[in-house]
């Protein structure tokens, strides 16, 4: 620092020297004559110039940055016509004039009052006038010149970034371009050596290096490895003044990462992987993994796996895992450690993108030996068959043997094993099995007309461990036995027209029928048709086998009449082919029937007969006309008597008494003396006169018999009913049939008064009612009966 003070003084002075040498210079050289005026003549004739000294000012010099006690003398502004008595007077103008600069008017000294700086501004214009002290009258014209700033170097070299980031690949030749940093001087750099910057490294050797220059930065050694170190930070300096001593300088850090490359191929950290699976292990379940180094990363490290030899490669298989870089050993089919207990494998890594730069390195591959062994499981037993087919005839007594199931425990252990039937396969239990040898019998006879085929499924399970167990299906076909015998294969009726003797009979069928069998055709290829032997000679239809499963039924004779007989049943003998045969009779039915000319048949019904010897059609219609009439009458009669009935009953709305109303009090029984007073159903206010009847009114006042009512303090219900009974019968003013009694009176001197809501409806009451609206259909009686008062209020 303080050799920079001392330098900065130094070229202070050396400055103020250069600019006194050449204001000097300057005047010396820029102070020319100026000739203005007149010519006169002598008296010679001689011409007379008088001439007038001038003055131009080019430019002044003042080192920037000047600290020093006293202003800096810039320098002196002086005219020919100053003789020194003070009459002059100098001005300056212009630029910083008054501010920066300042002017002595008498001397003409022009000194710099403050610090300048060259960066801020390089140079100022200002103007010089000379004038007369006591008239300010110009003396010399204006005169403008410019004061410059002189550089020092007074600013350090800065870069362009505070920190650069640049990337080259790993194993890169020396000499290869890196990157490029930048920096600048605010100094003058057409005055000396202030701008003139030098770079330099002074961190990062000895595997960088840089132009002193360009600033360029190069790798300075061969083969750098990413794997051994992947990122370096390097300083960059620039200095100025060309680098020599007393130069400024500023530095810069880089950041350079070497990318990678694939230089190094893929290496199994051992050369033997054990590894394990079960036998009851399923195809595509994972084995284990192995996993190959490789240093390089992204796609350079990216590595594939394959199994190139072994006994098993039949047996698995190996995919990569891209995430984690593994290979990964399935099971591709079923093992089995009864057959092999172990295998062996081969197993290859090799990389996916090759370098050829660097294929001198090596092949970018490696193998390794897997070996898998194979664990014992309690494996379940296994059918010797994938499926069984039995066969059984129908009708086979129980315990039939139909057929064996075998299966066999593939373990080492070789445990017994037992059989079930799969019960929701045989929900009928037509089967049974033998628990320990496999052989299915039958539990009861079978219908091959039922079912042909019956499918069960049968398991077979270790007795030691009944959770391992197999299933396998078994078809049982029921064979066929002929037990069915043929019947008319529909409900065949024959027609036959009537005629005369002499008429000739018809060679056409009377009906053709066909048979069916439920049995199998085996047992039934053909069918025989005939009549039975006691009617073999009938002397009316004859049946004639076709020979090819079908008859035909033909008439013996002529001359038929419904008169006589207007049906027939014919019996006819169906016999199979089965063995032993099989046969049943059939009755055909065959009706004599009215025909055309042509045979079409006109009338099969017998009753036409009869008809046409007894009513004839009038008087028929006419036994119909009377039987309307008669209903007629009768529905006007019944219609009359219900409309005679109605006003004998007054239903009105209001009329609630017509409601039964239930009291679930069932009391003491009948030794409860106390329970019960018969006087409480006794109307005080009518035991000595008559209470008129509240359903209908009475058109005469009706005065009981004396007797008949019981005394007000008898306990007898009996009596007591049996006068209420007998009142009503002689009530003339009663209905004439049976009627519900109501009572509704309650009783007297009660204090809150009556409890029943039978009457409330006719009631002033405050309470509002109107929600039992809503209470649905079950409520409709109750909400009448108390919703009618507002009915009411409304309609009135």
């Amino acid at each position: 620092m303080k050799e920079n003070y001392c330098l900065q003084a130094a070229l202070v002075c050396l400055g103020m020297l250069c600019q006194s040498q050449a204001f000097s210079a300057e005047r010396r050289s820029h102070l020319r004559p100026s000739f203005h005026g007149h010519h006169e003549k002598g008296k010679e004739g001689q011409v007379l110039q008088r001439s007038k000294r001038g003055w131009v000012w080019n430019q002044f010099f003042v080192i920037e940055e000047y600290t020093g006690p006293d202003p800096v003398l810039v320098g002196r502004l002086h005219s020919d016509i100053d003789s020194g008595d003070g009459n002059i007077k100098y001005i300056l103008s212009g630029e910083g004039a008054g501010t920066i600069f300042v002017i002595d008017d008498k001397s003409g000294n022009i000194h710099a009052t403050k610090t300048l700086d060259r960066e801020e501004r390089a140079q100022y214009t200002l103007m010089a006038q000379a004038v007369d002290r006591d008239t300010n009258r110009p003396l010399e014209p204006p005169s403008e010149f410019i004061v410059k700033v002189q550089d020092i170097n007074d600013n350090p070299p800065e870069f362009l970034h505070e920190t650069y980031h640049a990337n080259v690949p790993e194993r890169s030749n020396v000499g290869t371009s890196v990157i490029q940093v930048t920096a600048s001087d605010a100094d003058d750099p057409t005055y000396g050596n202030s701008a003139k910057l030098v770079y330099s490294i002074l961190e990062g050797q000895p595997y960088f290096s840089v132009e002193a220059q360009t600033g360029i930065i190069r790798t300075a050694l061969p083969n750098m490895d990413r794997e051994a170190k992947e990122e370096y930070h390097v300083v960059i300096q620039a200095k100025d003044m060309g680098g020599h001593m007393g130069g400024l300088s500023g530095t810069t850090k880089v950041t350079i990462t070497l990318t990678d490359v694939n230089d190094n191929p893929p290496k199994f950290p051992q050369s033997v992987y054990q590894m394990s699976v079960s036998e009851a292990a399923v195809p595509g379940e994972e084995v284990g993994r192995v996993k190959a180094k490789d240093p390089d990363i992204g796609e350079n490290g990216l590595v594939t796996y394959t199994i190139v030899d072994g006994d098993g490669m039949e047996l698995f298989e190996i995919t990569t895992d891209y995430e984690t870089q593994e290979g990964v050993v399935k099971l591709k089919k079923p093992v089995d450690f009864e057959t092999k207990r172990a295998y062996s494998l081969k197993v290859e890594a090799a990389n996916v993108h090759i370098d050829p730069k660097f294929i001198s390195n090596g092949p970018f591959k490696d193998t390794v030996t897997v070996k898998i062994a194979v664990e014992d499981a309690d494996e379940p037993p296994v059918f010797l068959a994938p499926s069984y087919i039995h066969e059984v005839q129908e009708n086979a007594a129980a315990g039939t043997v139909v057929g064996r199931v075998h299966a066999k425990d593939p373990d080492a252990a070789n445990s017994p094993i037992r059989y079930s039937i799969d019960r929701h396969t045989d929900l009928d239990r037509f089967f049974t099995i033998n628990p320990e040898d496999g052989f299915i019998k039958t539990t009861k006879p079978l219908d091959r007309e039922e079912t042909a085929w019956l499918n069960i499924s049968v398991f077979a399970a270790e007795i030691h461990n009944r959770h391992q167990e197999a299933k396998v299906p078994v078809s049982i076909k029921i064979l066929d036995v002929n037990d069915n015998a043929p019947k008319f294969a529909a409900p065949y009726e024959g027609f036959i027209c009537e005629s005369d003797q002499t008429k000739p009979l018809s060679n056409q069928p009377i009906v053709t029928i066909s048979a069916d069998d439920k049995d199998d055709t085996a047992n039934g290829p053909r069918f025989i048709f005939s009549l039975p032997p006691e009617i073999i000679h009938n002397p009316n239809f004859t049946v004639r086998d076709n020979r090819d499963n079908t008859a035909g039924v033909y008439a013996r004779r002529g001359g038929f009449s419904r008169q006589k007989q207007d049906l027939y049943l014919l019996p006819i003998v169906i016999s199979d082919g089965g063995i032993p045969p099989m046969s049943s009779t059939n009755t055909l039915t065959i009706k004599v029937c009215g025909c055309d000319v042509n045979g079409a048949l006109l009338s099969c019904n017998a009753e036409a007969y009869i008809l046409n010897a007894g009513l004839s059609t009038g008087a028929l219609i006419a036994i119909l006309a009377c039987i309307v009439i008669l209903l007629v009458i009768v529905v006007l009669f019944v219609t009359l008597r219900r409309q005679k009935k109605e006003p004998l009953i007054v239903f009105e709305e209001e009329d609630v008494r017509e409601n039964i109303i239930t009291y679930d009090d069932e009391g003491g029984g009948e030794e409860d003396t106390e329970a019960f007073d018969i006087a409480t159903l006794q109307n005080p206010d009518g035991i000595n006169g008559f209470i008129p009847r509240k359903d209908i009114k009475p058109e005469y006042q009706y005065m009981p018999r004396p007797g008949l009512r019981p005394a007000p303090n008898s306990v007898d219900v009996d009596d007591f009913i049996t006068a209420r009974i007998q009142e009503a019968d002689n009530d003339p003013t009663a209905p004439p049939y049976d009627s519900i009694q109501i009572y509704g009176y309650e009783g007297r001197g009660s204090v809150a008064g009556s409890l029943s809501s039978l009457e409330s409806a006719t009631t002033d009451s405050d309470l509002d009612y109107d929600y039992l609206q809503n209470w649905g259909p079950r409520f409709k009686k109750l909400a009448d009966l108390y919703g009618s008062k507002d009915t009411f209020d409304d309609d009135s």
